[in-house]
């Protein structure tokens, strides 16, 4: 079988919009991203792994399964007729821990994937690194994920926005390429090599 690059689609879920508990400043700029990787990957007929995140019961009320908020934004979900679809379900930060992503991505001959979705720094940050140490080559598209803002005592304050571009410049840094789509511009930039930034 071909490699042919996966489609993870993280966590594009009801409580990012903005009538959810999570929500994303960027987000609707961001799903016309997700959609757009979407279209293109069904009419490559690539795999797409649609990955959907449910709080454990001693965590906050959202993405509480069966609620509105943990299911898929209007219009999303797996499809029949394209290349292979698969739903995960997760209840941690990365797709890979306690899922067996892998071994589907293998089935489908998937030795690289492009990351999408929700928050940029916490779940498509995790999942990316998990794609790395497991020998994946990884992409993210910046402009199909986003964050939300961050305020701590000591630290300081970051808005969503650099909080976004912060997660990204770091897996740029560890490897990952960072593709802007063709609704933003057809620029490709490389990730930076591993062996240039070992400790």
């Amino acid at each position: 079988m071909k490699d042919r690059q996966a489609l993870v689609v993280v966590d594009v879920q009801n409580e990012f919009s903005s009538v959810g508990m999570r929500p994303v400043p960027n987000h609707a700029d961001a799903l016309e991203h997700i959609r757009f990787r979407i279209s293109e990957t069904r009419r490559a007929k690539d795999p797409i792994a649609w990955v959907i995140h449910h709080n454990k019961p001693t965590e906050s009320r959202a993405f509480v399964p069966g609620t509105w908020g943990a299911e898929l934004s209007p219009g999303l979900g797996p499809e029949p007729g394209f290349g292979p679809e698969q739903r995960f379900r997760k209840d941690v930060f990365g797709a890979f821990t306690g899922t067996i992503l892998e071994a589907w991505l293998h089935t489908v001959g998937a030795e690289s994937v492009m990351v999408v979705g929700f928050y940029t720094h916490m779940c498509v940050s995790t999942t990316s690194r998990e794609a790395l140490v497991r020998g994946f080559e990884v992409s993210v598209d910046p402009d199909a994920t986003g964050a939300c803002d961050l305020q701590d005592d000591l630290l300081g304050y970051q808005s969503a926005d650099a909080v976004r571009r912060s997660a990204l410049l770091h897996l740029q840094n560890m490897g990952v390429t960072i593709a802007r789509s063709e609704l933003t511009a057809p620029v490709i930039a490389a990730g930076t090599a591993h062996t240039q930034h070992n400790a």
